[in-house]
């Protein structure tokens, strides 16, 4: 699918010089997803809590792209509203508020059943996975509709377009996945192409997934034999192609998709 550059796999898909912002971009999917538009020749703002943390996913990034010098780093805590604004009037600053791309990555759970979930934590989920998304969606919107367009892509997960996973968790998700499909239809007039991604369980150092595996390792082991058909756990840059493609004028038709990411681990018919 195009040729390589130390390790990233480039597409070419014509987003080179595009303005990219993407939240929870320190690791995981959000740092593979950086990894991919930088080699694309896009110019990526990557966001995390630690300056410290950015600055070494930088470094990191150098090694596998030349073009990673176009990287830009915001720290703060994006779940609060104050800093979302500081987020945009930092872009409007630095970057003469260009924008072309929003990746609405940031997430997280916390919980379990209906008993087991306080209202802080059914707060602090919705927070993480919807409210900041909507609010960060509003911000980038004049910046999209300025450029003449754009596009916005949610990460949501298969525990949102079924059951599965935390009771707030997936609750989050799907209220996600529901805004993603909405917005498409309300925006595709602007130009403004907006799609989501739904990946399976993914494993990536520091992760949900990794965490468990290290603490149960059998009980793991089995969880993907019978969960996931494809017989592993997926990998961040698996998704991170999907994102790339779905931002892509090659996409120019998807528009309030649901894509599932998730090697057949999903049960969904729709």
């Amino acid at each position: 699918m195009g040729n390589s550059r130390k390790g990233v796999r480039v597409m070419d898909l014509g987003l080179k010089d595009k303005v990219v912002l993407i939240t929870g971009s320190s690791r995981g999917i959000g740092r593979a997803t950086a990894a991919a538009f930088l080699a694309e020749g896009a110019e990526v703002i990557l966001t995390g809590r630690s300056q410290e943390r950015l600055a070494q996913v930088v470094l990191e990034l150098q090694r596998l792209s030349p073009t990673a010098a176009r990287a830009h780093c915001f720290s703060g805590d994006l779940t609060q509203p104050s800093v979302r604004q500081e987020l945009f009037e930092w872009i409007e600053s630095t970057l003469g508020g260009r924008l072309d791309v929003l990746v609405n990555n940031l997430g997280g759970s916390a919980g379990g059943g209906i008993d087991q979930t306080t209202d802080e934590e059914w707060e602090r989920t919705f927070q993480l996975n919807f409210w900041s998304a909507l609010d960060l969606t509003r911000r980038a919107l004049p910046l999209l509709r300025r450029r003449g367009g754009g596009a916005i892509i949610f990460i949501a997960s298969i525990w949102g377009r079924e059951s599965g996973g935390k009771l707030a968790y997936n609750a989050a998700k799907a209220a996600t996945i529901s805004l993603s499909k909405n917005l498409a239809r309300e925006l595709a007039a602007e130009n403004i192409r907006v799609n989501c991604v739904a990946p399976g369980s993914i494993l990536f150092p520091g992760g949900s997934w990794d965490e468990r595996r290290r603490q149960d390792p059998e009980g793991i082991e089995r969880f993907v034999r019978s969960e996931i058909p494809s017989g592993r756990f997926g990998r961040p840059e698996e998704v991170a192609d999907c994102v790339v493609f779905l931002a892509s004028e090659r996409a120019s038709w998807v528009r309030g998709a649901c894509l599932p990411v998730d090697g057949a681990q999903g049960r969904s018919n729709i």
